[in-house]
């Protein structure tokens, strides 16, 4: 029994490498990332949602946490921690690919085909805007269960997503690896809390 598990896991990881693998094939991507990327990104609208990324996965489950405590309701507080751990699981496996992978930001590679809004630091490989943003409503969807709470979370990492192309930012591969990344990071953290953390309440 222990070999097949063994197994299993060496099959899903080669399967998991040739899926990034293809991500990585540059034509389609390029191709792809030249669609949503105008030649001069100034539309304000989408550098506004991108900018929202960071402080506002970082301050729901924070402010969730602070009205818990407040309130104390014990059952939120669990939901809030579970939130903010799908947050740090995200962020570390994001920042572990990026160290691995070392992919350089499309302008980069493409100076001449994309143009971005500003010119960051860091990797490309995934995108941690839509990491932390996918992770978000994700969790907020896994701990809610509201369909009113999920669709506008769904929402607006949607147009996380949209505007680190549109910015010039991301290829879309980035930015789909980021958002399996954020939605994987949500479900381990509600796995972890339901097995070890809820039945201690």
């Amino acid at each position: 029994m222990q070999a097949n598990k063994i197994k299993i896991r060496i099959i899903l990881f080669f399967l998991g490498s040739l899926f990034f693998q293809s991500l990585h094939a540059q034509n389609w991507d390029i191709d792809l990332l030249k669609q949503f990327n105008p030649r001069y990104p100034v539309d304000n609208t989408w550098r506004t949602i991108s900018s929202t990324a960071e402080p506002l996965a970082a301050g729901i489950p924070l402010g969730l946490i602070a009205y818990s405590l407040i309130t104390d309701n014990h059952k939120l507080e669990m939901k809030s921690y579970e939130i903010a751990g799908s947050l740090v699981l995200a962020a570390a496996i994001t920042e572990g690919i990026k160290i691995v992978d070392n992919r350089p930001r499309p302008y980069e590679t493409y100076p001449n085909i994309i143009h971005p809004d500003v010119y960051e630091n860091g990797h490309s490989f995934p995108s941690a805007h839509v990491s932390l943003a996918m992770s978000t409503a994700t969790s907020l969807m896994l701990t809610t269960k509201k369909w009113y709470v999920a669709v506008p979370a769904y929402a607006w990492a949607t147009g996380v997503a949209y505007s680190r192309m549109y910015l010039g930012q991301h290829y879309p591969s980035d930015v789909i690896a980021g958002a399996i990344v954020g939605a994987g990071g949500a479900w381990l953290s509600h796995w972890l809390n339901r097995k070890y953390f809820s039945k201690k309440k």
